[in-house]
């Protein structure tokens, strides 16, 4: 008997990409991201898998938009509860770091990163407020693609996205800045990817000094603080003093390494591609990387990266960074937009991430334009 395979050639250059595609799933253990929105409530969930990886928090309550809580891949928190959610022998310092989020300590004049429920009411016209517009935000699944290294997610089937727009005001609802941001999610068994694409654009002449706090911040669990006996004093361009505690209990045992092979308490203040903050939480070793995009003011940017927990990085505080030998006067006029791009890393496993690995997905993210 004589086989025709022509016949079914056509159906087989139809079947192959699902087929590959499926393979590539399969090989990477991605997982499907969804995301529901509660209008009520204020928040749009992420879950990675069926298990929870985040939520994006924008109720007028809070003083900037943000994702809080976020789950690692072992459903093992990476995030401070503080001061939402506090938990038993955790740092309550800074009241505003809270998840992840993106301002600047100085938006002529204003300071919106230090802006929080413990600011008096007669000192509030020195800080600014970020407001989301509620009927901007978009969610669900992207059919584009999101390189994580030599291999690109599908992304209809897997990659999950949230699209808004904020405006950077003073207490007078006064617009500075209209921001558009968009998240895109994916996950794999052992990894979570969150970039992060924000444009700012000025509604009028503004000026962002050299200053130090700024402008990716992310407040992490305490496990993942560095151990230190000395307790610290930290003031910000107000001269208001918060003091943090010394950590140093067990269960205490967080590193910073990054691109530049800078470690520990070494790593602030220094430039590098990508930083990374490890440790071990109960059974599992916990990684939490960052990493700068090429196209973004400043690169290779500075890292505000904190021994008591605060994970920060901020390209346009450069004097206090370089010991006053470099000086950045960020300005934008009226109308003129500026595009900052990070990727966030969150990766559970038996040990920490490698850096063969992060540079995989650092190159990954520099392709993405």
């Amino acid at each position: 008997m004589t086989t025709h395979f022509s016949r079914y050639l056509p159906l087989a250059f139809i079947l192959l990409p699902g087929i590959l595609q499926a393979q590539a799933q399969e090989e990477l253990g991605s997982q499907k991201i969804e995301l529901t929105t509660d209008p009520d409530h204020h928040k749009v969930t992420v879950r990675a898998g069926g298990q929870p990886f985040t939520e994006f928090l924008y109720p007028d309550s809070l003083e900037k938009p943000v994702l809080y809580p976020i789950y690692a891949p072992d459903n093992q928190l990476i995030t401070r509860g503080f001061p939402l959610s506090p938990r038993p022998g955790e740092p309550v310092d800074h009241p505003h770091h809270l998840g992840l989020w993106f301002n600047y300590e100085n938006v002529n004049g204003l300071d919106f990163w230090n802006n929080s429920f413990a600011i008096p009411v007669e000192k509030k016209h020195s800080y600014g407020w970020i407001r989301t517009d509620p009927n901007s935000i978009v969610v669900g699944n992207t059919n584009i693609s999101m390189s994580i290294g030599n291999t690109a997610l599908p992304g209809e089937a897997n990659n999950g996205s949230i699209q808004y727009k904020a405006a950077w005001t003073d207490q007078q609802r006064n617009t500075l800045i209209k921001e558009a941001t968009t998240f895109t999610f994916s996950a794999r068994k052992e990894e979570r990817l969150i970039d992060r694409t924000t444009t700012l654009t000025a509604v009028v002449d503004v000026d962002l000094p050299d200053a130090k706090d700024g402008v990716l911040g992310l407040r992490l669990t305490k496990e993942l603080q560095i151990p230190s006996n000395v307790p610290g004093e930290f003031v910000d361009d107000k001269g208001n003093i918060t003091k943090v505690a010394a950590g140093n209990t067990p269960d205490i045992n967080g590193n910073y390494i990054t691109s530049e092979g800078k470690q520990g308490d070494s790593a602030w203040g220094t430039r590098a591609t990508w930083c990374m903050i490890y440790g071990r939480k109960q059974t599992d070793t916990l990684s939490v990387i960052m990493i700068d995009h090429p196209a973004n003011p400043g690169y290779p940017t500075y890292w505000h990266a904190r021994g008591y927990g605060l994970f920060a990085a901020n390209p346009l505080g450069q004097k206090i960074f370089s010991n006053g030998k470099e000086s950045l006067k960020f300005h934008m006029a009226k109308g003129q937009s500026v595009t900052f791009r990070y990727r966030i890393v969150i990766a559970a496993g038996g040990r920490r991430l490698s850096t063969g690995r992060i540079g995989q997905l650092a190159d990954g993210f520099a392709r993405i334009k």
